[in-house]
């Protein structure tokens, strides 16, 4: 994925988006219900608007609205060239609205602006990708059967439900909304209370490429409507992206009436630093990991295991380039890394910090911060025991532990309870390959850090409490889609 430099929007026409609104069978509506709680810009620390949530009457709306499309089979009955054309119109009017998505995105989550920009190609991407699924042919296929071929067909489950949170909403939305489209179920969509706004934008490009009203709907609130809306018998798919507690509720609701369901839940990410390897390479590596997304991503470094020769060596040099970090405001160009996305999370960050702290360990911090705002420096955490380190913690902070053998660097590794992606440093590759083959995750990149994904049509999995099921164009599509297989039986 590949993604232009893109010109800032101004100020002004960036809260210009900031009005938060329902969008219900095709109708923009104020939410009502006041969360008690504001949304933030991190970057000043300064609140935007109040937290709002969906009324109930309204949110049965959403359910109904989406419950009779699905009865009617006006969308699932469309074939699938044509669910195609629209999505790819769709992909077409979302391109043009990518820089304010960016903007709005930077301004209210505090993920930088040259991030946001290249994350949010994926908005219009995954429609275009959704639309590529159905031109292959996915959804009707045959195998021989006994008399003559026997069908396999992709059908879509029924309502379908979309929860993102508030770290990348626009383009996690824009993955669930366009396959479940694709797969030919309506769709509702809850951003997360702490970061709505970037998700509105969504409604513009899919109303301007004709999409039917009501196939996609976005309601708002925190879990009490996420609770709902995955409980509700009328929802028949759900994919959610958050943290474990809110992926073991959805997994819960889920498990009463066996929804389909999709969990992408975080994780505790180890570095395997071996001792031959470039210790240039691996500080720029540990900075990538500490400071993507501002520290706030599900592949983040949390665990830096480092063989015991280099420990010092890795440990000053990455300090030393995190010494030079422009910290600062996510819209302005020179800032290479953003404040932490609201003063809730920053307070539960340090929280986790101070309790590390208080057991022994070292803090290492190099880098300034400004005075104002929901800033951290990236910080590294030497001395601790590593079962004082399994759980994440989800900001610019890793956990650094030294090993011996490379058995013992696996171990460490797989000691996490989560298992979402992996990181190994080593100019061998060969020997990088066989530890990574050995680590219990998703997926391990060797030798960088980066938020490009391998291959584009590689699954992305999830191990332990990471999460349910895996991620990428086809999986997710499977997410919202039950086959029935339809032959002539033999005679």
């Amino acid at each position: 994925m590949t993604s232009p430099e893109m010109d800032i929007p101004s100020l002004a026409d960036i809260e210009k988006h900031f009005t938060l609104f329902d969008y219900i069978d095709g109708e923009r509506i104020p939410p009502t219900v006041e969360l008690g709680s504001f949304v933030y810009n991190p970057s000043t620390g300064e609140p935007i608007a109040p937290q709002k949530a969906t009324d109930p009457e309204q949110l049965e709306r959403a359910l109904q609205t989406a419950y009779r499309l699905h009865q009617s089979g006006v969308w699932a009955n469309t074939p699938p060239e044509a669910r195609a054309e629209m999505l790819e119109n769709a992909a077409n009017h979302l391109m043009t609205l990518v820089p304010m998505i960016a903007g709005v995105e930077s301004y209210h989550t505090g993920i930088i602006f040259s991030t946001t920009q290249f994350v949010n190609a994926i908005v219009w991407l995954a429609f275009r990708a959704a639309a590529g699924v159905l031109r292959s042919g996915y959804v009707f296929s045959t195998v021989p059967g006994p008399c003559g071929d026997v069908e396999i067909l992709r059908k879509p489950l029924g309502v379908a439900v979309a929860i993102v949170p508030w770290n990348s909403p626009a383009a996690l939305a824009a993955h669930k909304v366009a396959n479940a489209l694709a797969a030919g179920c309506p769709v509702i969509l809850k951003p997360s209370e702490w970061a709505p706004y970037s998700c509105l934008l969504l409604v513009e490009g899919l109303e301007a490429a004709g999409l039917p009203r009501g196939l996609f709907q976005i309601v708002n609130g925190g879990a009490d409507v996420g609770q709902q809306l995955v409980s509700d018998p009328c929802v028949r798919a759900i994919s959610f992206t958050g943290g474990l507690q809110g992926g073991r509720a959805v997994a819960a609701a889920c498990a009463h009436d066996f929804k389909s369901m999709q969990l992408e839940l975080g994780g505790n990410n180890a570095m395997i630093v071996c001792a031959d390897a470039d210790i240039d390479k691996v500080a720029e590596g540990v900075v990538a990991g500490l400071t993507t997304l501002n520290g706030q991503w599900c592949r983040a470094l949390g665990r830096l295991l480092v063989h015991d020769t280099i420990y010092q060596s890795v440990l000053e040099a990455s300090l030393h380039r995190l010494a030079s970090l422009r910290i600062g405001d996510a819209l302005d160009p020179a800032t290479q890394l953003g404040p932490l996305a609201n003063p809730v999370h920053k307070a539960r960050v340090e929280s986790a910090i101070r309790e590390l702290a208080a057991r022994g360990t070292c803090i290492h911090r190099t880098a300034s911060v400004p005075a104002h705002g929901c800033y951290l420096s990236p910080t590294l955490i030497t001395d601790a025991s590593p079962q004082d380190t399994l759980e994440e913690i989800f900001g610019p902070v890793a956990a650094v532990h030294t090993f011996r053998t490379d058995e013992e660097a696996i171990q460490l590794a797989n000691q996490s309870p989560y298992g979402l992606g992996g990181y190994v440093f080593s100019r061998d590759e060969e020997h990088a390959f066989r530890i990574a083959r050995q680590m219990n995750t998703g997926g391990v990149k060797i030798n960088g850090v980066s938020l490009l994904e391998l291959n584009i049509d590689a699954p992305r999995p999830a191990w332990g409490l990471s999460g349910f099921g895996e991620e990428g164009t086809l999986e997710t599509f499977d997410v919202f889609c039950g086959k029935s297989v339809v032959g002539v039986a033999a005679r």
